[in-house]
Formats: structure tokens, C-alpha cells, sequence
């Protein structure tokens, strides 16, 4: 039974209760013991078979116990709201790792999904601030880390990342609420990673 093909393209952000940047990326332990982060992608474009997937969100509320690289990760799953009934079911077998690639990494690291939804989302990138917000839930900004030269700071190459092959731009909170599936969060001023993703079929 061959694979469906699928690829999809745009901008991804995300936001840890670890300071700035994040060790779990170097495979350390979390500045904390565990992890919280929130993950947000905004696909500019993209497609599953002819799925089109354009404009459309997802974002993952994360907890995990202690070093990120250990797993038992436990996840809750939000789906834009714009998305049909076919696109929904594309987003779900992506995200969920079922339909290969990069996400499937990702997804060998979760150990109970507890609660998924289809709400609306609002993101906002522009390269140096990104924002989602998700009525009731959440709340998160993060804003670009400069360096010497003005220029962002970026890190390649590490080896637990939400994009590979591509630089994360180290960045700083500058707010973060979530509360939903006995998750409750409230941090600012702490990691985040922004950069553009590519994921598509193996």
C-alpha cells in the first residue's frame, strides 16, 4: 500500500518554561526538572494527496517529566477551526506521526495524547515577534533574540529539534498562558524558537 504524499511549508514558533535558549535542544535536562512548551505551525502552504492545506493552523501543549530526549511526553492537540472535515483528518494523520516524516519523530517522544480540539486560532509571525492565540486557552508571544550585529541569533544543527535542517532563531518570551486539560501555565521572559518548517512525506 503506498504512502500518500504530502508536503507542507510555512513558519513555526515555540515557547518553554526553560531559560533562554532551551537546553533540551542539546539533549540536557530542562533549566526546571520538566518541560512545558507550546508549539505552533502556520502552513503558508501545503497539501495531503489533493488535500489543499493552505493558511490553515495546528498548534501542542506539551508536558514532559524530565529530559525531553527520555519521552512520556503527554500532549493536548489543537486544530484550526477553519479546516474541513478532509483537511482536519490530513492535519490529524500528519501531526499524529502516521503519515511519516518528520513529525513522526516527534510523535515517537509522546506517550498519551490527553485531549484534542478544533478551536479557533489567530497567528501572527512577521520574523521578529510571533503570536498565537487560542480564546480561553491560550495566550503566547515571543520576540527575536538579536546579536552583536543585529542580526538574529540562530542555532543549526541541534539534535532535538521541532524543524531540521533548518536554523532556529533563538527568541524570548514575552508572554505565555495556557490552561486547558489540567494544564495551567503562566511564564514570561523565558525560551523560545522561531524559523520556517518544511515537512513532507519520507
Amino acid at each position: 500500500m503506498s504512502q500518500t504524499n504530502w508536503k507542507l511549508e510555512g513558519s513555526y514558533f515555540e515557547a518553554c518554561n526553560c531559560e533562554t535558549a532551551c537546553p533540551c535542544v542539546f539533549l540536557s535536562p530542562p533549566t526546571e526538572g520538566d518541560c512545558t512548551v507550546l508549539v505552533a505551525w502556520h502552513i503558508e502552504t501545503g497539501y495531503f494527496g489533493d488535500v489543499k492545506l493552505d493558511g490553515l493552523n495546528v498548534a501542542m501543549a506539551v508536558h514532559s517529566p524530565g529530559n525531553m530526549i527520555d519521552g512520556g511526553w503527554k500532549a493536548a492537540a489543537y486544530l484550526d477551526d477553519k479546516a474541513e472535515s478532509p483537511q482536519a483528518a490530513a492535519l490529524q494523520l500528519i501531526f499524529s506521526g502516521q503519515a511519516g516524516g518528520h513529525p513522526s519523530v516527534l510523535a515517537s517522544f509522546i506517550e498519551e495524547i490527553v485531549g484534542a480540539k478544533s478551536v479557533p486560532m489567530q497567528y501572527y509571525a512577521d520574523g521578529k515577534n510571533s503570536r498565537l492565540s487560542i480564546p480561553g486557552i491560550t495566550e503566547v508571544s515571543i520576540e527575536r533574540m538579536d546579536g552583536q550585529d543585529g542580526q538574529p541569533v540562530t542555532i543549526s544543527n541541534h539534535p532535538l529539534c521541532i524543524v531540521p535542517g533548518i536554523p532556529a532563531i533563538a527568541s524570548r518570551s514575552t508572554n505565555l498562558t495556557f490552561k486547558d486539560f489540567n494544564f495551567n501555565w503562566q511564564l514570561s521572559g523565558r525560551s523560545g524558537f522561531m524559523s520556517k518548517f518544511v515537512y513532507q512525506a519520507n
